[in-house]
Formats: C-alpha cells, structure tokens, sequence
C-alpha cells in the first residue's frame, strides 16, 4: 500500500476517533480509502479548503485548524503578513459585540450599534450576535485599534455607506460582506467619543483607506460599489488585503492617489491569495509611485486588464494564476497608463513564476534591479500551480462555533 494511500486511512481514522469508545468495529480500510478519495474527488472548488488545514496559505493554516477558534478569536491577530503584518487590529482589547443593525445617528450612535464600537478610542475586537444587514446612513470612520470580526455570523455591510479607515492605525477588517456602496456625506459624521466633524460627499468606495498604516484587510468578499472596491491613497502604507473574493465590478481596486501626489511614494501593499472572480473590468490593482507585491492570487476574469499604474510604481508579480479572457483585445495582463512608451519602458514591473492561460501574457519593463524590488517584496511566494488550492476558500468564510472555519 501507498504511502499515500496510509495518509488517507489515517487522516479518516482521525475523523472517527471520538466514536472509538463506543463503536466495537472498525471500517475497513480499503473502504475508508476509497471513500474519502471519493469525497475528494467530489469537492467543489470552494470546498476544497476544509478537508485539510495544510493548505498552503499561510494566514489560514496559523489559526483555521482549531475548532475552537471562538475562544480565542484574537489569535488571527498573530496570523498577518505582508507590508500589513504588524496590524493587530483590536488584539487585547475587549470583546464588543454588535447587537443592533441600525445606524440612526452618525454623530450620536446608540450603544450595540457598529457605529457605536468603531468610534472608540480603547482598542476593541468587534463581533457580531447575529446574522445582519447594515445599512450605514452615512460612511463608517473607524478609529484605531480596532478589529471587525465577521466569524459565526452572515455580515453585509450594504445599500449605504461603507468603511472608512482616515488617519489611523492597527485596522483589521475580516469576514465581512460589503458591497452596493453609494456616495454618502455632505453632513457631520462622528469619528471618536470627543469629535464629530462635517465630512463632504464620499466616493462609494467599499473600503477606502486615507494616510493610514498598519492594516489587514483578509476574507471580506466585495462587489458592486460605486467607485472602487477598495482603494489605499494619501501617503497609506504598511497594508495586507489577503483571501478577498472580489466580483462585479469595474474598477476594483486603487493604491496611490494621483500622479501628483508623491506622498504615496513610500507606499507598500501586499496583495495576496485573493480570487478576482467574474464580472470584473480593471484594476486588479491600479498603482501609483510606491512597491507592490502582488503575490499567489488567482485572475479568472478581467475586461480590460488585470495590473495596471502609472507615475513609475515598482510592481513585483509573482506567482499568479492568470487566465485571460476570450476577447483577444483583453489578453495582456499589465496596462502602462499616463506615459509614453520612452517613460514606461524604464518602470519596474516584473513577472516571477506566475501561470499564463489562454495566452495572457505581462509586459515587463524596467531593470531588473534586486535593491528596488527588495522594497516591492514581503513574503516567499508559493508556486503559481498551488494558486488554486491556496485561495480556494477567499472571500467570507462559513465559521460555524465548535467547527473548524
């Protein structure tokens, strides 16, 4: 027998081993091979994930594992990486939980409320009582030290305003539902227990993150805001946006303000093991100035094209599955934006290990200098065949309590 086929009896054995103490047999072996090799062969994509904690990807793998996750919830607070892995979000915090939908008073939110929780100063790791809908009046401003926790719950945060992250640190989002996000604004909005402000009309963005350090944004599906799903500008760096599911939407996805605004310059993202799903257009990211590593996600759709930048970003791809659309016009990967081919062609883009399909292919430029994309990288990129099993489960997980997520 197989060395394998001994790690398939033994992995369904341990499945069983708290029915030892009452059950007198034990099935056969070959039977328990040929059963779990079937339930394995039956898996759907997005259930791959659970049959085992050793999936490759490296955030999961830390704390997934335990069935006990619930108790001790601030565990996924040591399991960041990338540019964003010293966010710890709300770690040591007190629990608060959201026991209230509403959001009648941005500038007087009533306690129970997400609002409530967001704005304060003391560090908090928010969870939710129940499954809910939220539909912000007007935008979220989240304060420092804090951690929305979607686990054990169906969370949307959707139909209204959406999450803003605006000169502050130690964010995590996670587990979270956000999309259908419209512009709100042009009136007072509360941002911490001493200070409330006039804040004009916001974009529509999903999550928008303004001179900011220090965040994780990790298993939050997206679609269908108004601008983008998630952009980090004004001088935002030290950012991980890791296990997103992201879908219907044009342009997903901005890092750097604007051409002119050179604060952005030191700005460093990690984007990875995300899935770019169906009904995407463009910016898988879009990237200005700063170091970008966008590593092991998975692109299945794009309309107009996967990573794109201008104003001379450093971007170091490596180990992406890419899979170009029908459309021969959509095949490149990459667009070069607001410059001449003379002024793009000395950009640092590079291409490491990742998986071209259906002719997809990326135009790299630039020298292939180690000290500029020593900046542009922040973890060990897995091989681009393991992209499908890494993110299999990206996006909101289904975390049950007393069951593995």
């Amino acid at each position: 027998m197989t060395s394998l086929s001994w790690f398939l009896i033994l992995f369904a054995l341990s499945l069983l081993i708290p029915n030892f103490v009452s059950s007198s047999a034990v099935q056969d072996p070959k039977q328990v091979v040929q059963d779990v090799q079937r339930s394995i062969k039956n898996a759907t994509r997005r259930n791959l994930g659970y049959l085992s904690c050793g999936t490759g990807n490296p955030i999961d793998d830390c704390w997934r594992c335990e069935p006990n996750w619930e108790n001790n919830r601030q565990r996924l607070a040591d399991c960041a990486i990338g540019f964003g892995k010293d966010a710890i979000g709300g770690k040591n915090g007190k629990i608060y939980i959201v026991t209230d939908s509403g959001d009648d008073d941005p500038v007087n939110p009533m306690p129970g409320t997400l609002r409530y929780g967001a704005i304060q100063d003391e560090p908090l790791w928010i969870i939710f009582k129940r499954d809910m809908v939220i539909t912000l009046k007007q935008e979220l401003l989240v304060n420092s030290y804090k951690t929305i926790d979607g686990r054990g719950a169906s969370v949307h945060i959707a139909n209204g305003g959406c999450i803003t992250i605006h000169y502050v640190n130690n964010i995590i989002i996670h587990g979270i539902n956000v999309h259908d996000c419209v512009p709100t604004g042009n009136t007072n909005i509360r941002n911490s227990p001493e200070h409330s402000g006039f804040w004009t009309v916001s974009d529509g963005d999903g999550i928008s993150v303004f001179n900011s350090n220090n965040i994780w944004i990790d298993h939050c599906s997206l679609s269908n805001c108004r601008d983008g799903l998630i952009d980090v500008i004004h001088g935002s760096t030290a950012i991980t946006i890791s296990n997103n599911y992201m879908t219907h939407h044009d342009k997903v996805m901005l890092l750097g303000h604007s051409d002119s605004y050179t604060q952005d310059k030191d700005m460093q993202v990690t984007i990875a093991f995300n899935h770019f799903g169906e009904g995407l257009v463009q910016r898988m990211p879009r990237c200005r100035h700063g170091y970008f590593h966008v590593v092991n996600n998975d692109y299945t759709h794009w309309e107009m094209y996967a990573i794109g930048g201008s104003a001379n970003p450093t971007i170091n791809s490596q180990g992406n599955r890419f899979l170009a659309p029908d459309n021969r016009f959509s095949k490149e990967v990459t667009k070069h934006e607001d410059g001449s081919e003379s002024e793009y062609n000395s950009w640092n883009w590079r291409s490491d290990g990742d998986l071209f399909l259906n002719g997809a292919f990326f135009r790299q430029t630039g020298a292939d200098a180690s000290s500029i994309y020593a900046r542009a990288s922040s973890l060990s990129a897995r091989p681009a065949s393991l992209v499908g099993s890494i993110t299999t489960t990206s996006g909101v997980l289904s975390c049950k309590k007393g069951n593995l997520c």
